[in-house]
């Protein structure tokens, strides 16, 4: 059995004092007249958080809130990588028979992600949910990995052995971004551990002839409707305007990485260029944005360890890699949530090309952060998902997330 132990967050006072120097001494860049978000996070807004990261935001308030959260560590053992430290929430429902649920998090997102879920999923409305959100390695308060070649599968390792480590043979889990594609190639290593999946950045290709042939006729033989054309300009928006970062982070994230490191001005802007642009007219407080800047900023592996699966994941066999994650998977049921402002939207005939469907929802609003912008909505998928009557209802045996209330147990 794993070492699990309660793990309280504490940034040291020195490291907050260089914060404090380094804001301090921001050298600012000049800005073009009359301009807007096109060219990126403007000059004002970035001055404005800057002042306000320096004289009002407060650090130990937004990590007091973060220790109210049940937070763990452990040490996982990942072939060819040696052990890492783990660091993950983990929330158990008060509902006996409640539904073992792994939340994963993307860039730039973190655990945080969970906070606006957790108690809903987790109350005695049923189904209810056991929740286990990690920091992934390199992410959060997670150990660093040092070695090359740390990519998705090993993610994925590193999210089974935990849930295993927790006593949970089987599960359920919900991801986005690359939390997405992680969950997904959990899929297709653990097929019999891992009982369904749901996503919110749905990445399909259109169907082929050959290999789905009457999905392939009613895609060619169906119009696009409006929440399509719609999703299709959303989706060219972010190919030509919106995804230089990922080239550069794909490919040269050492090089980035000096500059995120050494920079928290630096950091902060280029994280709230992707706040502002990735979702849909979401008021963030400049709280929320500084918090979220912050937990890469005092992160145990620094901002520029976060940059690197996107290098890993372009290299990756593709067998195991991001692509594969984007194509037919079998045996584990899939659900789908498709908001109007992720960073790409397919239609639903792309959807089904990746997997036994069993699930599918649309949303009027909402961005790339789901769990985040639309917590009530992503929530009341889940559950009908899960619940009585919905496509995956009873895939965790003994666990269907409905039962007796009893006392809300400890870990």
């Amino acid at each position: 059995m794993a070492s699990i132990t309660p793990l309280t967050i504490s940034v040291p006072d020195n490291q907050l004092e260089r914060l404090s120097e380094k804001l301090q001494n921001t050298h600012f860049p000049d800005e073009l007249d009359e301009a807007g978000w096109d060219l990126g996070a403007p000059l004002a807004d970035i001055k404005r958080l800057t002042k306000y990261w320096q004289e009002k935001y407060d650090w130990r308030k937004a990590e007091a809130a973060i220790n109210q959260l049940p937070n763990y560590k452990t040490p996982i053992d990942i072939d060819r990588y040696g052990t890492l430290d783990i660091h993950f929430v983990h929330q158990k429902s008060p509902v006996e028979g409640a539904i073992p649920l792994l939340f994963c998090h993307g860039w730039p997102g973190s655990f945080l992600e969970v906070s606006k879920i957790l108690p809903l999923l987790t109350s005695s409305t049923t189904p209810s949910f056991h929740i286990i959100a990690p920091s992934l390695p390199n992410f959060g308060f997670s150990s660093p990995v040092t070695k090359r070649g740390f990519s998705l599968p090993q993610y994925a390792e590193t999210c089974h052995k935990l849930m295993l480590a927790l006593g949970y043979p089987h599960y359920v889990t919900q991801g986005g971004d690359w939390g997405c594609m992680i969950t997904r190639i959990m899929s297709l290593l653990y097929p019999t551990n891992v009982r369904a999946i749901h996503i919110n950045m749905v990445r399909g290709h259109a169907p082929a002839f050959f290999s789905n042939p009457l999905l392939y006729l009613q895609h060619k033989l169906t119009p696009y409707n409006a929440r399509e054309k719609s999703g299709a300009a959303r989706s060219t928006w972010f190919l030509t305007e919106g995804s230089g970062y990922r080239m550069e982070q794909a490919t040269k994230p050492q090089t980035l990485g000096y500059s995120l490191s050494d920079s928290p001005v630096g950091l902060l802007a280029w994280i709230y260029e992707k706040l502002h642009d990735w979702t849909d007219n979401y008021s963030w407080t400049d709280d929320e944005i500084l918090t979220w800047v912050s937990i890469y900023w005092h992160s145990t592996a620094g901002p520029a360890a976060s940059l690197r699966i996107y290098y890993e994941a372009a290299r990756t066999s593709h067998d195991l890699g991001r692509e594969r994650s984007e194509r037919w998977i079998p045996r584990v049921k899939l659900g789908l949530t498709y908001f109007p402002k992720e960073l790409t939207v397919v239609p639903k005939t792309y959807g089904r090309t990746l997997g036994p469907v069993v699930f599918e929802s649309e949303k009027a609003t909402g961005g790339h952060f789901a769990a985040w912008e639309c917590p009530g909505e992503l929530v009341k998928d889940l559950r009908a998902m899960f619940g009585k009557g919905g496509g995956a209802e009873g895939v965790v045996v003994g666990r269907s997330g409905y039962g007796v209330e009893k006392g809300r147990p400890k870990l």
